[in-house]
């Protein structure tokens, strides 16, 4: 028989509806990952706030609603995973959408240390593991734990939040002063671990497509949340829109990969960084 093209009028409020759905946010307490909670409960989804931290996970979940679920877990520990997914399966019975957004960026509590703990000559072998850990095998953990459930069902979104240092070298200029001072260094685990993140979203795809499951990445750029001066102004510089991102900018984006509207989009990254990696 053949295929028979739906002729329906389009209806965008459906298109982009998540009623009934379950998603999960790893690093839901973080700065975006608050606003990716916020967008898919607006959109009608049974939220999962999942962050290590257990009071901030279930205090966060109250601002948004009855169909919001606080669960602490660490992603790097698989007996973690397990127990919240038993929580999450018990409460609203499905897992439909799992945004990997936990992972670790360097940061220096001595700022006057920063420069030289961030070169790559000095760079810690054991701040890189801990990164591959957690941006690595943490998503791999929790894409095969959480991600079964929805080969079982025969439908889910996996979105892998990865970055634009995912596809390009850093520019490390942006971290120098006004007086030339290199202030920090990108240390080389962060684009590492983000290249690593892009590409596992492919293979996923491909072994999972047959199932219904879909898996794309979604690469942002950088936020603006307190930064030096120095520093907002050379990034913005290096942008076609002449700014960083709002934590808010990443909404629009997220809602199109878990939703519908992306129903025949898989293997994808979808880049949203103002225009960083155009030129």
């Amino acid at each position: 028989m053949e295929n028979q093209i739906n002729n329906s009028p389009l209806n965008l409020t459906q298109l982009f509806s998540l009623a009934g759905k379950t998603a999960i946010v790893t690093g839901g307490t973080g700065l975006i990952g608050k606003k990716h909670c916020e967008a898919l409960a607006a959109a009608g989804a049974n939220v999962v706030v999942a962050d290590i931290a257990e009071n901030a996970t279930k205090t966060f979940a109250e601002t948004l609603g009855e169909n919001a679920f606080g669960v602490s877990l660490d992603v790097t520990d698989s007996a973690s995973l397990e127990r919240a997914k038993s929580d999450i399966l018990a409460r609203f019975g499905t897992i439909d959408i799992l945004v990997n957004n936990a992972a670790i960026n360097d940061m220096f509590e001595n700022p006057e240390m920063a420069a030289t703990l961030s070169a790559f000559e000095k760079y810690p072998i054991d701040s890189f593991r801990k990164s591959l850990e957690v941006n690595v095998l943490g998503v791999f953990q929790c894409s095969q734990i959480f991600g079964i459930e929805m080969v079982k069902q025969g439908s889910g979104s996996i979105i892998n939040v990865a970055s634009t240092y995912g596809m390009v070298g850093p520019d490390q200029s942006i971290y120098r002063n006004q007086l030339g001072e290199q202030t920090f260094y990108k240390s080389p685990a962060y684009p590492t671990t983000k290249g690593a993140i892009i590409n596992f979203t492919r293979y996923l795809a491909a072994y999972w497509g047959k199932n219904g499951v879909r898996v794309n990445t979604l690469s942002p750029g950088g936020v603006e949340n307190s930064q030096d001066d120095f520093f907002v102004q050379n990034y913005s510089a290096k942008t076609l829109l002449g700014r960083m991102a709002q934590p808010t900018d990443y909404q629009g984006a997220l809602m199109f990969l878990a939703s519908d509207a992306s129903a025949y989009m898989t293997g994808a990254n979808l880049v949203v960084d103002g225009g960083w990696t155009a030129i």
